[in-house]
């Protein structure tokens, strides 16, 4: 578990983990340079509980908090969560069950329940996560979700092989690493909710919908090219070049665009996004004849968002461009 600023929902996740029926493992909680009451908090649950390894740091992200983590885990098997979540008593016995009967597998995760900020259950939409590897292989293929992080468990030498998470895709690092660990793993999900997954504007997801998007658009691009025996020219990257220099960057021209009409279409529903640069990011899709489906109901949506200049500007927009 890496935790910044989390002290708001960091008892009940800590809690969660300790009541596991399956109790021998050690707790890694990495705090990444919070200025909240989270240092203390780790601390002091540290102090009751003999299983918590708390490593207490300068922040560094996300990404690098993992990695070290993974790095300093003593187990062969390491289970994610996030500070904001909930796991049900049983996860880490069905989990821990399901690779000892399944040793093709490197990855499980499980479906969730999505709870609000105060806890209250909220209402699913759209599909659950694939069970087994060939449907999340054809989930990968047509761009679904694939494995709820906070709720996945892995081997931990598996991962290492692959290089772990990699920098470049921030705030969607779990997904190129699914992508990557399908070609030499197998993966699914327990198809019972032993998660649950809090959703709130706060949250990570919300605050940065863009990046996450773009980053999404890109580790898929990155898969098609492994995919098809091509070299992937994100593997060493820190960070993502600017969508315009894709084309560049994967030596062949149609990424940058391809990943701009994938992120605008995105984004059409993220009030956040539409308020940032995503709503930029749109325009100039449109501006370069991009699909439009959607667009008029997208106007009416700015409105509710309360941006009725940004309403305006997209009105005029297609009222004056006609498409590709």
């Amino acid at each position: 578990m890496s935790v910044f600023n989390g002290d708001r929902f960091l008892a009940l996740a800590i809690e969660s983990v300790l009541a596991q029926d399956f109790g021998d493992f050690e707790f890694l909680i990495l705090d990444d340079g919070s200025t909240d009451g989270s240092t203390d908090i780790v601390r002091r649950y540290a102090q009751a509980d003999s299983r918590i390894r708390p490593i207490l740091r300068e922040n560094r992200g996300l990404v690098a908090s993992l990695n070290e983590m993974i790095e300093a885990a003593r187990a062969p098997i390491i289970a994610r969560m996030d500070a904001d979540d909930i796991c049900r008593p049983d996860r880490f016995g069905k989990q821990i069950g399901f690779l000892a009967d399944n040793p093709d597998y490197g990855v499980v995760g499980s479906w969730s329940e999505d709870i609000g900020e105060n806890g209250e259950k909220l209402v699913r939409s759209g599909a659950d996560h694939p069970e087994t590897h060939e449907d999340l292989i054809a989930a990968i293929e047509v761009g679904g979700q694939l494995i709820c992080h906070p709720a996945a468990m892995y081997r931990r030498e598996v991962v290492r092989s692959v290089g772990g998470y990699h920098a470049a895709f921030r705030h969607c690092e779990d997904l190129d690493l699914w992508l990557r660990l399908s070609s030499v793993t197998w993966l699914g999900n327990i198809p019972e909710r032993l998660l649950r997954y809090r959703r709130y504007p706060g949250q990570v997801s919300s605050r940065h919908a863009t990046e996450q998007q773009i980053g999404t658009a890109v580790a898929q691009a990155a898969w098609r090219e492994r995919k098809a025996g091509r070299y992937d020219p994100t593997a060493d990257l820190d960070r993502l070049p600017p969508i315009d220099e894709l084309d560049a960057l994967f030596g062949r021209p149609g990424i940058s665009r391809q990943v701009r009409e994938q992120v605008a279409l995105g984004l059409l529903y993220s009030a956040s996004a539409m308020r940032d640069e995503g709503f930029e990011l749109l325009m100039t899709h449109l501006r370069d004849g991009g699909r439009r489906d959607g667009m008029w109901r997208t106007v009416a949506r700015l409105v509710r968002f309360g941006e009725p200049a940004r309403a305006l500007r997209l009105a005029a927009t297609l009222t004056t461009s006609s498409p590709a």
